[in-house]
C-alpha cells in the first residue's frame, strides 16, 4: 500500500518499514491479511527468534511461578483462606487491566516512526496478520519486562505478606488471557461463552476495532459501552 510516497515491501522485514507510512500507518494496519503464515519481522536471526513464541509456552514458564509466587505468600504466613480472596481478587482486577491496556495502549493512534514502529511490534503487527500463530502470545522476554514495573508498584501500595499473593493472581489472569486469546483466533467453539467471545473479537479484528476489547471477558465493555452491537439478520423470503 502506498502511502505519503512509501510503499510497504510485504516481502523483507517488516518493523523498520511500517514507520514510513506516517499519517497513513493505522488505516494500513487495520487492513489485515489472514494468513497462517507470519511475515518476517527483522533480518537479524536472533530479534526474529525473539519475537516468535508458540502458545504453549506461556504456561509452561508462567504457571510455576505463579505457584512460585502463591507458595511465597504462604511461607511468609498468608493463611490459606486470604490468599484464595487475595489471588481471586486480583485476578478480577486483571480483567480490568486488561481492557484498560487493549483499548488505551494498545490502540493509541500514532503518526511518527519511531511510534508507528513501536505501536507495530505491541500490537499493530496482530492486527495486519491476526491468524499468526507465533505472535499471538506475548514473547516472555516481553512480559518479564512488564511485569517489573508492576512488582514495585504493588511492593509500595501492598503490605508484604499480601505481594506474591497479588501478583499470582495477575500473573495467573495474563495466563488466562493469552491462553484464550490464542483459542479465541485457532478454536472453533460452537456454542456458549467462548463462542460469544469468539464472536466479539472477530468483529474487533474485522468489523470495528474500536469495540470488543475484553478478552477473557465482556464485562468491562459492558461497563463502558463498548461492545459490539449484534449483527443483523435478515429473513429469507
Amino acid at each position: 500500500m502506498a502511502a505519503q510516497g512509501f510503499e510497504v515491501d510485504l516481502s523483507k522485514p517488516l518493523v523498520f518499514q511500517v514507520g514510513h507510512l506516517g499519517d497513513a500507518y493505522d488505516e494500513w494496519v487495520h487492513q489485515p491479511i489472514v494468513s497462517k503464515e507470519g511475515p518476517r519481522f527483522f533480518g537479524n536471526g536472533f530479534l526474529e527468534f525473539l519475537t516468535r513464541t508458540p502458545w504453549w509456552a506461556i504456561p509452561t514458564i508462567w504457571l510455576p511461578v505463579v505457584w512460585w509466587f502463591a507458595s511465597t505468600s504462604v511461607n511468609m504466613g498468608l493463611p490459606t483462606p486470604q490468599l484464595a480472596v487475595t489471588l481471586l481478587a486480583s485476578l478480577a482486577a486483571w480483567t480490568l487491566l486488561e481492557y484498560s491496556l487493549h483499548r488505551f495502549l494498545f490502540h493509541v493512534k500514532t503518526r511518527g516512526y519511531w511510534a508507528n514502529t513501536f505501536h507495530y511490534l505491541m500490537h499493530g503487527c496482530h492486527h495486519k496478520h491476526p491468524m499468526d500463530g507465533m505472535r499471538l502470545v506475548f514473547p516472555p522476554a516481553a512480559t518479564t519486562i512488564m511485569l517489573m514495573p508492576l512488582w514495585g508498584l504493588v511492593k509500595l501500595l501492598a503490605p508484604p505478606i499480601y505481594v506474591y499473593a497479588i501478583l499470582g493472581g495477575a500473573l495467573l489472569g495474563y495466563v488466562m488471557y493469552d491462553c484464550t486469546h490464542y483459542y479465541l483466533h485457532h478454536g472453533k467453539p460452537l456454542t456458549g461463552m467462548s463462542q460469544s467471545l469468539k464472536r466479539f473479537h472477530m468483529d474487533h479484528h474485522f468489523r470495528n476495532q474500536d469495540k470488543g476489547f475484553g478478552i477473557t471477558s465482556t464485562f468491562w465493555d459492558i461497563v463502558f459501552g463498548t461492545l459490539p452491537p449484534p449483527r443483523s439478520t435478515k429473513k429469507s423470503r
